[in-house]
């Protein structure tokens, strides 16, 4: 389980905040990466946009491969080099 950690931020004249330095290491966010906001009620839950479009696309493709018949993760991948070695 990750660690609880509360910092606050002040925000500045053009709406910007600076992440605490334990709350970037947490999340994994360096320098020039992008964050992803969700606003949900009264709260804004900030997350590592790379990780946030990871865990879309996961829920995205659930139940794909039974839709498609494969029963194994052997069966996906051969699959994938099947679909490979036609490109």
């Amino acid at each position: 389980m990750a660690t609880v950690i509360v910092d606050s931020a002040k925000v500045m004249s053009k709406g910007q905040i600076t992440l605490p330095k334990d709350i970037r290491a947490q999340l994994g966010i360096a320098t020039g990466d992008r964050v992803t906001l969700v606003c949900e009620g009264n709260q804004v839950i900030i997350m590592n946009a790379a990780h946030y479009a990871l865990k879309l696309f996961q829920q995205g493709m659930a139940g794909e491969a039974e839709r498609l018949g494969l029963r194994s993760e052997e069966e996906a991948d051969a699959l994938v080099k099947e679909f490979r070695s036609k490109s």
